[in-house]
């Protein structure tokens, strides 16, 4: 019997053990913060475009009174990542985290279709612009 007791105890503990483990691809942090719609407020005002991993694009359009689209996203938590020599290294846009060290992809920022030339924190709210970030 008391062999028996122990194998079930076991084998509930090896069980219980191997679920905690287990990677969970639905993370909290890549819950979308926002859905599309205008957001944040000021005088100068630009579309955004967020093109995830699995296809799916969300559109946008930000108003602020900041001077970049770096800027103005950062202020409403829309974008996050690390600060380089090179500028913010974006790994998290509308709460849906790329991280190239992990999974190979990274967040390409775009303006008016081309690949940007200026990191976001970099690049000047134009009138008449549009702004994109492609998961790739």
């Amino acid at each position: 019997m008391f062999k028996k007791i122990c194998a079930i105890t076991l084998s509930t503990l090896c069980a219980v053990c191997m679920v905690s483990c287990s990677k969970d691809d639905s993370s909290a942090s890549d819950s979308r913060l926002y859905e599309p719609s205008s957001l944040g407020e000021g005088e100068v005002s630009f579309s955004l475009e967020v093109t995830y991993l699995d296809g799916e694009t969300e559109s946008f359009n930000i108003s602020t009174d900041k001077k970049t689209v770096g800027e103005a996203l950062v202020e409403l938590d829309f974008i996050d990542g690390e600060q380089s020599d090179l500028g913010l290294y974006v790994k998290q846009v509308n709460g849906v985290t790329v991280d190239f060290d992990k999974d190979g992809k990274y967040w390409a920022f775009y303006i008016d279709g081309e690949y940007a030339m200026t990191g976001v924190d970099a690049t000047d709210i134009e009138a008449g612009c549009s702004y994109a970030f492609k998961a790739e």
